[in-house]
């Protein structure tokens, strides 16, 4: 009976018909493709992680304002600018690229192996190119991977 009349309380309450209650949340992003994402709140999720603070713990502020890389010259070079018009700020929110990102780093870590197998070691040059060829492909590989990761977890709404 007790349960019953707990259940009888909660009711569920749909969240598809519902209008969002500032105009800014019913933004969406389009990304240059021109498809339209799921609305992806950049900001808030960086506040929600806490990622700034986290890079000031780090001394990551502090060490790229030693090296003359502030704000100031962020804004004087125009970077967000030339980021938006290279499309790394829509990429940030379209819902594809960690797919993208975790396929071109199995792609790049696959790229190192194949490459020293198939390529002969009969001169010292050709063991060099296989060097460079793998290590370009670990990091790079690497840095996709840590990268689709990384605007994975962005993207995640809570």
């Amino acid at each position: 009976m007790a349960a019953k009349s707990i259940c009888s309380s909660l009711s569920v309450h749909s969240m598809a018909n519902k209008k969002p209650s500032s105009p800014s949340a019913a933004r969406t992003i389009t990304s240059k493709k021109g498809t339209t994402s799921g609305q992806v709140k950049l900001l808030t999720r960086v506040e929600q992680l806490k990622l700034l603070t986290k890079a000031e713990k780090a001394g990551l502020l502090s060490l790229a304002e030693k090296s003359g890389f502030s704000l100031s010259t962020i804004e004087r070079l125009g970077l967000l600018t030339k980021a938006e018009e290279f499309g790394v700020l829509s990429a940030a929110t379209n819902p594809e690229t960690p797919g993208t990102l975790f396929t071109l780093s199995l792609g790049l870590l696959l790229l190192g192996p194949v490459f020293v197998y198939l390529v002969p070691e009969d001169y010292s040059w050709q063991v060099v190119v296989q060097l460079v060829v793998a290590l370009v492909s670990v990091l790079g590989g690497s840095a996709a991977f840590a990268a689709s990761g990384f605007v994975s977890n962005l993207q995640k709404s809570d």
